[in-house]
């Protein structure tokens, strides 16, 4: 190759390369605690995030014995002892996303990284499990929100980092998920048709037991469910202190957050907080300045 020729080529690499965006930082462990994992063709890639928000979970009311129960699993999985993968499933706004959230703000400390993987991006993700077996953190990979709608790839990826490989997952990676579903897959009328009782014995059909086989790789199952009237009143009025003020709760407050829930049509933290928002936005406005 003459020297024209390479220097042209060479112009045209810096010319394409102009034209490509600029590429994140390497996460720094020691540093970042959280990070998004991102699939491409040639693998993946990890960016560093800052926490969501400073919740903890002391500000997640009525679901003491999901927090107990997951707390628990974590300290163990940070000190080397064994511990679960883990389903948070159930009512939709309950906490279950917030109680990932406020663990991880609780445990950074004591070495706790999460990384966040969307479904769609599942697909490497054993790709990402093979990174991380040697490093010396250890990782919670968590999947929010989580549902399939049949055999896909995402689903078969997942399936095999949980428990279905003859490696499995290293012992410094949990998987944390949370979803709607319980088993993660849609549930039809047709899948219990298939259902026969033999001597007295219920047995489920293929379809049933494919789609309970996924759910079953999560060593610990966590519910949960709509909130009552009290546990929703009692979310709403720490969510109204925490951003009002002590004195922004009271009985026009109350009776305000039961009107909120009744035209919603629900009772959950999420709406709790949506509500405290209002109020306290609402009431801020209307207090004169001095």
């Amino acid at each position: 190759m003459d020297a024209d020729l390479a220097q042209r080529l060479s112009r045209l690499l810096d010319r394409v390369e102009s034209w490509l965006p600029e590429q994140p930082p390497a996460v720094d462990w020691s540093r970042d605690i959280a990070a998004l994992w991102h699939s491409h063709p040639m693998g993946g890639q990890l960016v560093a995030v800052s926490p969501r928000d400073g919740v903890r979970l002391d500000d997640l009311i009525g679901v003491e014995r999901q927090k107990h129960a997951l707390l628990e699993n974590t300290r163990a999985f940070l000190k080397g002892y064994p511990a679960n993968h883990a389903l948070l499933w159930g009512a939709r706004g309950s906490g279950k996303s917030s109680m990932v959230r406020a663990l991880l703000n609780t445990l950074a400390p004591d070495g706790l990284r999460l990384i966040q993987v969307d479904r769609h991006d599942l697909v490497a993700l054993p790709i990402l499990v093979q990174r991380l077996r040697d490093r010396p953190e250890r990782f919670v990979v968590y999947c929010d929100d989580l549902s399939f709608e049949g055999s896909d790839d995402a689903y078969k990826a997942l399936k095999s980092v949980l428990d279905g490989t003859l490696t499995g997952p290293p012992d410094n990676v949990l998987l944390y998920a949370t979803s709607n579903r319980r088993h993660l897959l849609p549930e039809s009328m047709a899948d219990n048709q298939q259902t026969q009782l033999v001597d007295g014995e219920l047995h489920h059909g293929d379809a049933v037991e494919e789609k309970i086989s996924l759910s079953d790789r999560f060593g610990l199952w966590l519910a949960f469910h709509p909130f009552g009237q009290q546990a929703y009143l009692e979310t709403c009025q720490h969510w109204v202190a925490h951003l009002g003020g002590e004195n922004a709760w009271n009985e026009d407050a109350r009776a305000e957050a039961v009107r909120y829930a009744t035209l919603r049509g629900v009772r959950s933290g999420r709406a709790a907080w949506q509500f405290a928002c209002q109020w306290v936005g609402s009431q801020s406005i209307q207090r004169p300045t001095t």
